[in-house]
């Protein structure tokens, strides 16, 4: 692994250490190697920190866990820490719960430009697919070969979205799917450090799930002619069920204040403005 990476690879975390097993089993056997991984996370239990000091010594590749206490719901606070600890120019965030198929961060390096936002997708996997998931059906790649069960999960609508498990490298093909992504899913994108920096970063004010680490983060930089450029059918990814989770009102509220306000930059962030 290089003293000086490509990618900065930011996994933000929060419980679930038999998950984050999985995910940085993933990371290990990726086809793109030059990259350092920073686990963000958001005030998890012993059993996260025992994990990820394990999965250091098991997978060769660096790991900087950041940590700070559970006072409820701080990602942005986190992730605003992992970018200042970062070390290359190039930053892709995926969610402690998301495993990345071999390619995955090929994909987001192949494909990025300055001032562009990288959208990729996920692939919601059925419960049934969790709960017979292992760490072996990971390291040997049989998590990404998608068959009649998982066939079977998408037409009873216990798995959505299987056609974004299709990774089609070619431009032309998936320009004629007419299959592009338009917004930021938060467990899948990637940018150059100095365009996130230059709306300062994430907004610290949310305080539950929703808009702040995804929609926020498009708004303002669209504001300073950043684009989003589609990743769909690349940089391919597999969510791992759990119940749904619902989106803060507080949150819903914030990004509406933020809209009005058609400011780039969050006044508590990277820093903390006037």
């Amino acid at each position: 692994m290089p003293d000086s990476p490509l990618i900065s690879l930011v996994i933000a975390v929060y419980n679930k250490a038999d998950v984050l097993r999985l995910v940085l089993a993933a990371v290990g056997r990726q086809s793109f190697r030059e990259f350092e991984v920073i686990v963000a996370d958001d005030g998890s239990g012993e059993e996260v920190k025992e994990m990820i000091a394990e999965a250091g010594n098991v997978h060769g590749y660096p790991i900087t866990h950041l940590w700070h206490e559970d006072k409820g719901w701080r990602k942005n606070t986190m992730l605003n820490n992992a970018i200042r600890a970062s070390k290359s120019e190039y930053l892709v965030f995926i969610d402690g719960d998301c495993i990345p198929g071999r390619r995955f961060l090929e994909d987001h390096w192949a494909e990025h430009e300055k001032m562009k936002v990288l959208l990729g997708r996920r692939v919601e996997m059925s419960e049934r697919w969790a709960r017979r998931l292992s760490l072996e059906m990971v390291k040997d790649g049989r998590f990404e070969k998608l068959g009649l069960s998982e066939l079977v999960d998408g037409l009873r609508g216990t798995a959505i979205r299987l056609e974004d498990g299709i990774r089609l490298r070619n431009r032309i093909i998936r320009k004629l799917s007419m299959r592009e992504s338009r917004s930021i899913l938060g467990s899948n994108f990637s940018l150059h450090k100095e365009d996130i920096v230059a709306i300062n970063g994430f907004d610290e004010m949310y305080d539950g799930p929703g808009h702040g680490e995804d929609s926020d983060i498009q708004y303002r930089l669209s504001l300073i002619g950043v684009k989003g450029k589609s990743l769909r059918n690349l940089a391919v990814q597999y969510h791992v069920w759990h119940p749904r989770t619902n989106v803060s009102e507080n949150s819903l509220r914030r990004f509406e204040e933020v809209r009005k306000s058609q400011s780039p930059m969050c006044k508590r962030g990277l820093k903390t403005l006037d």
